[in-house]
């Protein structure tokens, strides 16, 4: 699989201020060949936008707070409006576990958290989007 033609949008979907896991992930998904769009800081509405206008095939979202069970549904809506509804989207972060179950039955398809080994991550979206690009 060519990793160059993923292209991947990280970013904090409201305003928290801690990037520093946010970074570490984009990083190693740049060193492992991905391209990455940092985003850093947007609203739900800006995240939907700029996957539309990039054309990104996976939205990598941070949280260390509990706004994603807000953000996510919001992030989730404007994909889905603007056609790209078939995004990967990943979760990051402090995420309860008492939540899991509703985030990937609103869409989110995979969720990390502090610890996730970086290989796990980079494997897991080799794997979903593998069929995504040739």
């Amino acid at each position: 699989m060519d990793e160059s033609k993923v292209k991947i949008l990280m970013v904090k979907a409201g305003l928290e201020g801690h990037w520093a896991g946010l970074i570490v992930v984009s990083n190693a998904m740049r060193d492992a060949g991905f391209e990455v769009i940092y985003g850093g800081n947007m609203t739900p509405a800006e995240v939907a936008a700029t996957a539309a206008q990039e054309d990104v095939n996976v939205v990598g979202i941070s949280s260390l707070t509990a706004n994603y069970m807000l953000t996510v549904p919001a992030v989730i809506r404007g994909l889905k409006e603007r056609g790209k509804g078939d995004v990967l989207l990943l979760l990051g972060g402090t995420i309860y576990e008492d939540d899991f179950d509703a985030l990937k039955k609103m869409g989110v398809a995979g969720i990390f958290t502090p610890g996730t080994p970086m290989e796990e991550i980079i494997n897991f979206v080799r794997q979903k989007t593998s069929a995504m690009v040739k």
